[in-house]
């Protein structure tokens, strides 16, 4: 919670549920992530939250942007960045989409298979493509290995027929898994990737580029190392293989930039006790999975939840308003609230500025999006 965004809370008293971000707070870790990793161009993961305050200010700053659809191609654009500053780094796009973006003068592209390259010889001939690599996702609370990437000798494969299809192949790239508190997880794909650009630059591929993906962590309830660790990390590794011959560096902060910017303001619903042998509150909020909390799923991201009453507090279980059994929060995690908590009461999500306005369901149980205001 910072002073401006409980100015806003107070003065303006919105509706709940809804989420305030504060951009000065995204300013700020814009500028850490760039200190902790001062060679690398910083992409913006659009999809973390694409509210146009955010977007506009990250154009002033200098961001670049990693785009997962057409929309946010244009999202992007209408904030102020030109195209050259715009990554296409979905590996799953239509083709009418790659030829869209082209025509709107993006010419970076990620892939991670033949048919996909194969799109973008079509709709976008002559641009540079970037090949996604598995990573096992080892230390993320939210780990991405399983949808994206492929083996790194499949991606030279593909690599090499990107020059043959007239394409420009520009580099590598992977994702370590979100929210990563390990910041030597890096190490090991960046081995890879370097072991990649060796072997294509034997058959006469220079490849120009390395992705280092997100992963970067916001400050939920478990600790993580500070930003900088992460950037002494990295460069420690990069150093051990790829010498003084660095590439082009890229980074795809979505979390870290925006995650502690946000607050959710939600209202408890319903306080309950469920069982004579659980004798836990079941406490029930005005948000739940379906209402921008997706990440809770598996209890995998924990965010802070504080409560203005000063009580004593004991276990409980947290879950959202809708009618569908899937939408608990969280029952194994250990979450105390005071007892006496009251049906009306307001809490704060803390460090929520991240995948949730965009994670929110339309209008599922006829429950609105979740409203995103900028301080």
């Amino acid at each position: 919670m910072t002073p401006r965004i409980s100015r806003f809370l107070s003065e303006r008293q919105p509706t709940t549920p809804c989420l305030v971000v504060d951009t000065a707070i995204v300013a700020r870790s814009f500028n850490r992530l760039r200190t902790a990793m001062p060679d690398a161009d910083i992409f913006y993961a659009i999809k973390a939250n694409p509210a146009p305050d955010i977007l506009e200010m990250l154009v002033e700053l200098g961001s670049s942007f990693d785009a997962a659809s057409l929309a946010e191609v244009r999202m992007v654009l209408a904030a102020g960045a030109t195209a050259d500053r715009i990554s296409f780094g979905n590996t799953i796009k239509k083709e009418v989409d790659i030829a869209a973006a082209a025509a709107l003068g993006v010419d970076l592209y990620a892939i991670d298979s033949d048919a996909e390259l194969r799109k973008i010889a079509r709709a976008a001939p002559g641009s540079r493509v970037f090949c996604r690599i598995f990573t096992t996702g080892g230390g993320a609370d939210w780990p991405l290995s399983r949808k994206f990437g492929c083996e790194p000798a499949l991606a030279a494969d593909l690599l090499r027929l990107a020059r043959d299809l007239g394409l420009v192949p520009y580099g590598v790239s992977f994702h370590v898994g979100s929210q990563q508190r390990n910041p030597r997880q890096w190490e090991d794909a960046i081995r890879q990737a370097s072991e990649l650009f060796r072997g294509l630059e034997d058959d006469g591929i220079e490849l120009a580029m390395l992705n280092l993906g997100g992963g970067f962590p916001a400050r939920y309830r478990r600790r993580t190392p500070p930003i900088i660790a992460y950037g002494r990390a990295i460069r420690a590794a990069l150093l051990t293989f790829f010498g003084n011959r660095l590439p082009r560096l890229i980074v795809e902060p979505g979390r870290q930039l925006v995650g502690d910017a946000g607050v959710i303001h939600t209202e408890v619903v319903l306080i309950s006790r469920r069982s004579t042998e659980d004798p836990r509150r079941w406490v029930y909020l005005d948000i739940g999975r379906f209402g921008g909390l997706a990440e809770t799923e598996d209890e995998a991201i924990q965010y802070p939840i504080v409560s203005h009453r000063q009580g004593p507090g004991e276990a409980v279980v947290l879950a959202g308003p809708t009618c569908d059994s899937a939408d608990i929060l969280y029952e194994r995690a250990d979450y105390q609230l005071p007892l006496d908590l009251c049906i009306g009461d307001k809490l704060e999500i803390r460090a929520a500025g991240a995948y949730t306005s965009t994670y929110a369901s339309v209008a599922f149980n006829g429950f609105e999006p979740l409203r995103c205001y900028c301080v």
